[in-house]
């Protein structure tokens, strides 16, 4: 029996965008951008072109400024090279018909000194150590030790993501994803494990989204709400991360970024380390835009979940590693290629751009 997944295949009014299919390309850090300026190239743009059947393509995840990277060879938007190299990206996208987002990322904690300018310690809500490791010259090491923000600090790296918002219009995306999730800076103030802090970014549940919001209305200084999205990884342990309460902590978050009239809440379904439950129904119930889940689906299972009315779009990350194609592919139920996960970090074309399509 076949199984129908026309859903998949519908057109999509997301905000202010129209989409002609409901299948994302989730964000994918491929450590390829131009060593020593972080720039794309046009490498990166042959990788997007190929992928541009995606109803949306989100782009890997892409630094505000040199203090929020964490990984070696991963892109910036805060330089005009850098703007250069995103435009060679989005012409190639926009030939080939797609759309696309960029993600903007400030990693907080989730760096090493030796990625920071003069060897300073990385940034975070609180000054407490993720255990986790991040890739560097000599490949995977321990994150360092980071130092907790002032809160005359925090103004300065709001502006950093209103710079880069500009940018990314410069270059010429069709919108911005915020990266609040996985761990990184946003998340780390947004839950408690990571967060200790006593003034008025800290301790309540409205204090800890404070920093959110401020980024957001930062980002919609450039962007019309249609056209911005949000992460978050409610429960995911990424990057040594808890929350006491994250039902309200996300259920809060949620209606504040719809008060906000965001187009879409992009959500890591992946679940807690201890396997506590978390309704993600009533989470995409708290936000008025698109809600697209990720975590997992294969092309039935999305199917399943935008015909019952559990999301509205999917995203797939792996599957759009070696699937440059997938839309084709999950159309005519056609095998699907095997990654290569030795490649999926650093390199050059192999693993990258040479997957085979169908055709």
């Amino acid at each position: 029996m076949t199984t129908d997944v026309s859903a998949l295949f519908s057109g999509f009014r997301m905000g202010s965008l129209d989409l002609p299919n409901r299948i994302v390309m989730a964000p994918l850090t491929r450590n390829r951008a131009t060593p020593v300026s972080h720039a794309p190239r046009a490498l990166n743009a042959q990788y997007y072109r190929q992928r541009a059947d995606a109803g949306l393509i989100i782009t890997e995840a892409t630094q505000i400024s040199r203090q929020g990277q964490g990984y070696i060879l991963t892109p910036g938007i805060f330089s005009d090279e850098q703007v250069a190299g995103w435009q060679l990206v989005t012409k190639a996208v926009h030939e080939a018909g797609g759309r696309i987002f960029i993600q903007l990322w400030h990693v907080g904690r989730v760096s090493h000194v030796s990625l920071q300018e003069g060897g300073a310690a990385p940034v975070a809500p609180s000054a407490i150590q993720a255990k986790t490791k991040t890739f560097i010259e000599t490949g995977f090491d321990s994150v360092s030790m980071p130092r907790a923000l002032e809160a005359s600090e925090i103004p300065g790296i709001v502006r950093d993501y209103a710079r880069a918002a500009a940018n990314a219009k410069r270059a010429g995306f069709d919108g911005v994803e915020i990266h609040a999730a996985n761990g990184y800076l946003i998340d780390q103030f947004l839950r408690d494990g990571s967060n200790h802090r006593t003034d008025e970014y800290g301790g309540s549940i409205e204090n800890r989204v404070r920093f959110a919001e401020e980024v957001t209305k930062a980002v919609l200084e450039s962007w019309e709400p249609g056209r911005v999205g949000i992460r978050v990884s409610p429960v995911s342990p990424s990057n040594d991360m808890q929350d006491s309460n994250p039902t309200a902590l996300f259920e809060y978050f949620a209606q504040r970024m719809s008060a906000l009239k965001l187009a879409y809440l992009h959500v890591n379904e992946m679940p807690a380390a201890d396997g506590a439950p978390f309704d993600f129904v009533s989470l995409r119930q708290a936000f008025s835009g698109a809600y697209i889940a990720n975590a997992g689906y294969t092309r039935e299972s999305a199917a399943a979940a935008i015909e019952a009315g559990r999301a509205d779009l999917v995203a797939f990350g792996r599957l759009y590693i070696s699937n440059p194609d997938l839309v084709a592919r999950f159309g005519a139920n056609a095998p699907l290629n095997e990654a290569d996960q030795a490649s999926f970090y650093g390199g050059d074309t192999h693993g990258y751009t040479d997957y085979p399509a169908l055709v």
